[in-house]
């Protein structure tokens, strides 16, 4: 009878904690948000809150731990966005569902600009996705989305992947090929996978970051192109 209040107990100290836990990342983001990546930090968030900055060591033993959180849950966020996208229609193959999820990608990023910096312009170092880091297993969440539906392109066979790589160089990806589970994916249509993000990634970011207003004053229609080419080139004809 007396371990019942101890587990309501305990309970309760959990939910406060997940609440605080919770609180200090929508603080952390809207500094984020509101006045850059170098207003995110303990002190900062602490007089945001209320708080005193040694009282957050309590959730956060530093910067880089309270960074590598909120950048992780970022990644989280927009994984679920793209595969919200990528199941809006479940009935269609993946270049139609690759479509989406390459267009829900720059509607997320142009609807967040900083939070997109954060991931991907990796303004401050302990932003980083290495190995080891909370943020790489969330970076990989996002990243399986696009990487899921292009190994089923892959296994419709319409890949055409360059001749004449330098195996020194293709090894290098090995890693990616390592979260991508079934039948093991050749190295030389990986590089054909990160070849289509990198144009992906590049045409997104140039519009976020604000480097085509010198062009363009309505950049979809480069983007819309851009996408045409990068399924052309995973073989899925327009």
């Amino acid at each position: 009878m007396s371990s019942t209040p101890r587990t309501a107990a305990g309970g309760r100290r959990h939910r406060v904690r997940e609440e605080a836990l919770a609180e200090i990342l929508r603080t952390g983001r809207r500094l984020l948000v509101e006045e850059g990546p170098g207003a995110v930090t303990l002190r900062a968030i602490a007089r945001e809150m209320g708080m005193t900055a040694p009282g957050l060591y309590r959730y956060y033993a530093g910067h880089r731990e309270l960074v590598q959180a909120l950048t992780s849950s970022l990644y989280d966020e927009l994984a679920e966005a793209l595969a919200a996208a990528r199941d809006r229609h479940p009935g269609a193959g993946p270049g139609r569902q690759l479509r989406e999820v390459c267009h829900e990608l720059r509607a997320w990023a142009l609807a967040h600009p900083r939070e997109f910096g954060l991931l991907f312009a990796k303004p401050v170092a302990d932003a980083d996705t290495t190995p080891g880091t909370v943020a790489h297993d969330s970076g990989w969440r996002f990243g399986g989305v696009l990487l899921g539906l292009m190994v089923e392109l892959w296994r419709k066979g319409g890949i055409r992947p360059p001749t004449g790589l330098d195996p020194s160089w293709a090894a290098q990806l090995e890693e990616v090929r390592e979260h991508l589970s079934g039948a093991p994916v050749p190295l030389d249509v990986i590089y054909v996978f990160v070849a289509c993000w990198t144009r992906l990634y590049g045409t997104v970011a140039v519009e976020v970051f604000g480097h085509l207003d010198f062009a363009l004053t309505d950049p979809e229609p480069l983007f819309t192109h851009t996408v045409d080419e990068i399924l052309a080139a995973l073989g899925e004809p327009r």
